[in-house]
């Protein structure tokens, strides 16, 4: 009885290992495939056009508008000390001068107050604060459209990957084949469009608020220095 027990037991064991065996063999002769970014890139279907005219479109107005504002809010602390001491010597027509020639938003803004003088104070700060409107307004051009960027984006990744499982599950109802393999290798292609609308979505929106922070910051040092003439204009009459 103890030799027929041993037997099975062995029987069974070796049975177990062929089992293994074979597996290892079959998971041994599949392909080695790996999974390249271009391709899946590729394999994304149309969705994709849309999305990357979106990513180059947003990357284009990002570079354009920040060198632009970064070069609105450099340094103007020799401009100011300049029209100050025009101002204080009498030299309007000096002040006017280096204003203009500063081609700068505050420049531009402290010339239209300058060509106020001898009207009310409330006359030339509204003169310059209209100035200052338009100013930013030019700094602001195009920076909604990164925000429609940050927005469509996911919706197109989102838009492909429905499309995709819809065909998927168009072609099951068709072949009557719901195997897992043929979901699943369907499935991971399509949902390439939603990682690349969330990606373009995600860098656009920061790149956004980047610009809307460096905006703030040259209107902030815009308002200062406004304060600032309209001061030093009001110093005379004390």
């Amino acid at each position: 009885m103890t030799l027929l027990f041993a037997q099975q037991v062995t029987d069974t064991a070796k049975k177990l290992i062929d089992t293994a065996t074979q597996a290892s063999q079959q998971l041994a002769k599949l392909p080695d495939e790996e999974l390249h970014f271009g391709d899946l890139l590729i394999k994304g279907g149309w969705v994709m056009i849309p999305i990357g005219i979106l990513a180059i479109l947003g990357l284009v107005i990002f570079f354009e508008r920040f060198f632009t504002i970064r070069k609105a809010s450099k340094d103007e602390s020799h401009l100011m000390i300049q029209v100050r001491a025009s101002i204080m010597s009498g030299n309007l027509e000096s002040a006017i001068a280096i204003c203009k020639n500063s081609n700068s938003p505050l420049g531009r803004m402290l010339q239209k107050g300058l060509l106020r003088i001898g009207r009310p104070i409330k006359d030339i700060e509204g003169a310059i604060e209209n100035i200052g409107k338009l100013e930013v307004s030019k700094l602001e051009k195009n920076i909604g459209i990164i925000g429609i960027v940050a927005g469509i984006a996911p919706m197109f990744g989102f838009l492909g990957t429905i499309a995709g499982v819809i065909k998927i599950f168009y072609d099951i109802s068709k072949t009557d084949n719901i195997s897992m393999g043929v979901i699943s290798g369907g499935l991971y292609v399509k949902m390439v469009t939603s990682a690349a609308g969330l990606f373009v979505g995600i860098i656009a929106y920061v790149c956004y608020h980047i610009l809307n922070m460096m905006v703030d910051k040259v209107i902030l040092k815009l308002e200062t220095d406004a304060i600032e003439f309209i001061d030093l204009l009001e110093e005379p009459s004390k």
